[in-house]
C-alpha cells in the first residue's frame, strides 16, 4: 500500500545528505571513508555566543518568541544590513526563521504559483530546484562555464525570460562554486531586473562572510532594484552555528508580512535560545571571524593546487564559501574499476569505492559536468582526500 503524496514521490532527496548517507553507511560496515560532502564548518561556535545561548537559558527564554522573531534580534539585523551591507531594511522587513532553507521556502512559498517560472543559474544549490518545484513552479535552468567562473549574464537570462517568469534565485559567495559576484557581475541581474519590474530576485547571501580578499556585495544595493530583492543570510556558515538553525530575510515590508503569515502555519517562531545566541553573534565585530576565514583561505589554496595536479580536472580559483567545483568532464566516458564513467554521479560512486571520498555529483546542482568539493575540514583530512582522488584518478583508462 502506497498512500504517499504525488508531492513528496517526486520531491528528490538532497545530494548532500545522500552521499553523507552512503559515507556513513559504509563506516559503519569498517570502512576509513573521507567525507568531502556536506557544507558544514569544523569550527566551533565562538564562545562569547555560547555564553549568550546559556544566559538565555538562565533568564527563561523559555516562551513563544512572535513569529517574525524578537524585536531586539530583528533591530540588530537591520543594524547589520546597514553597517556590513549599506541596505535599509526596517525591523518589520525581517522574518527570522528556522535556518536560512526555511527562509527560502517562505520566501518561494509566498511568490510563486503553479505554472511560474523560476530562473536558476546553474550551478544552484540543491534546494532551490527542490522548493521551486514543491510550490508548484517550474525551474528554468540557465547554464553557465567553468570558464567565465560560473556567473550568469543579463543576456543570458533575457533568453530565458517568458511572461511566466516571476523569481530569480542566486547564491553569493555561490553554493557550490564558490564564485563570489563582484558589483559588476550584481548589474547584470540588476539590470534584468529593471526591465522586467513583475520579477523579483532571490539573493541568498550566507557566505557572506567566508570570502577571500574581496568586499561582499549585495544585490539590493543596486540602484533602482531594492523593491525587487529579498536578500537571505544566515548565522550558520560564517559563525558555525548549523545546528542553531537559524536563518533571516530582509524584504519589502508586503513580502516580509506574507512570510511571516506562512511560517505562523507551518513552525512559528526560531527557537527563542538560538535567537539570544544570534542577537550576541549579530552585535560582535566581524573581525571576530578573520581566524575562520584565514583558515578557509589556506585550505581553498591547498585543496586548488592539488587538483591542478590531477589529469583531467580543470577549476576555477574561488573566492568565497568553502567549495571548489571543478569539471572533470575530461574523465566521462572512460571507464575504471569495472565501472564505466558516464557521469558525475558515477565518477563520485567510483571515488566513493575506490578512494573511499565521499564528494556530491554536479547533477544536483544542474552543472553534470562537475563534481562539489567541500573543504570544511582540517588540512590533514584534505592532504589524506586529494591523495586518494588523484590515485584513483590515475587509474581510469584512457
Amino acid at each position: 500500500m502506497n498512500l504517499l503524496s504525488e508531492r513528496i514521490e517526486t520531491l528528490a532527496e538532497s545530494a548532500t545528505i545522500a552521499m553523507s548517507r552512503k559515507s556513513r553507511e559504509l563506516r559503519e560496515q569498517g570502512h576509513d571513508v573521507i567525507s568531502l560532502s556536506l557544507g558544514e564548518p569544523d569550527f566551533h561556535v565562538p564562545p562569547f555566543i555560547k555564553e549568550a545561548a546559556i544566559q538565555a537559558i538562565r533568564e527563561d527564554y523559555s516562551h513563544y518568541p512572535p513569529i517574525p522573531g524578537y524585536k531586539d534580534l530583528r533591530e540588530a539585523i537591520s543594524h547589520k544590513f546597514q553597517r556590513d551591507n549599506g541596505l535599509g531594511y526596517r525591523p518589520e522587513q525581517i522574518v527570522v526563521s528556522t535556518g536560512a532553507k526555511q527562509s527560502i521556502a517562505n520566501v518561494v512559498l509566498c511568490t510563486i504559483n503553479p505554472g511560474d517560472e523560476v530562473l536558476l543559474p546553474a550551478p544552484y544549490w540543491v534546494t532551490y530546484h527542490e522548493i521551486v518545484k514543491l510550490a508548484g513552479g517550474i525551474p528554468r535552468i540557465i547554464e553557465t562555464s567553468i570558464d567565465n567562473d560560473f556567473k550568469v549574464t543579463r543576456k543570458q537570462l533575457e533568453n530565458q525570460f517568458t511572461a511566466r517568469t516571476r523569481l530569480v534565485i542566486f547564491s553569493s559567495p555561490c553554493n557550490p562554486s564558490g564564485s563570489v559576484f563582484t558589483e559588476d557581475d550584481l548589474e547584470e541581474i540588476a539590470g534584468f531586473l529593471r526591465d522586467h519590474t513583475q520579477v523579483l530576485a532571490l539573493s541568498d547571501e550566507i557566505y557572506e562572510h567566508i570570502q577571500f580578499g574581496s568586499q561582499h556585495a549585495s544585490l539590493a544595493s543596486r540602484p533602482n532594484v531594492y523593491d525587487q530583492v529579498v536578500t537571505i543570510n544566515g548565522l550558520s556558515k560564517g559563525f558555525a552555528m548549523t545546528g542553531y538553525r537559524l536563518g533571516y530575510i530582509g524584504a519589502p515590508a508586503w513580502l516580509a508580512e506574507a512570510c511571516t503569515k506562512m511560517q505562523g502555519q507551518f513552525t512559528s517562531a526560531a527557537s527563542s535560545i538560538s535567537q539570544r545566541a544570534a542577537l550576541a553573534a549579530l552585535k560582535a565585530d566581524p573581525e571576530e571571524l578573520k581566524e575562520m576565514q584565514q583558515a578557509f583561505h589556506q585550505r581553498r589554496d591547498l585543496v586548488i593546487e592539488a587538483l591542478e595536479a590531477i589529469p583531467g580536472i580543470k577549476t576555477n580559483h574561488p573566492q568565497g564559501a568553502f567549495y571548489v567545483f571543478p569539471d572533470i568532464s575530461a574523465l566521462l566516458g572512460k571507464s575504471a574499476g569495472g565501472r564505466y564513467l558516464e557521469s558525475s554521479n558515477d565518477l563520485c560512486l567510483y571515488l566513493l569505492e575506490e578512494a573511499r571520498v565521499a564528494l556530491v555529483p554536479g547533477e544536483a546542482f544542474g552543472s553534470p559536468d562537475c563534481v562539489r568539493i567541500s573543504y570544511a575540514s582540517s588540512e590533514d583530512t584534505l592532504k589524506e582526500a586529494l591523495q586518494r582522488i588523484k590515485n584513483a584518478v590515475e587509474n581510469i583508462a584512457p
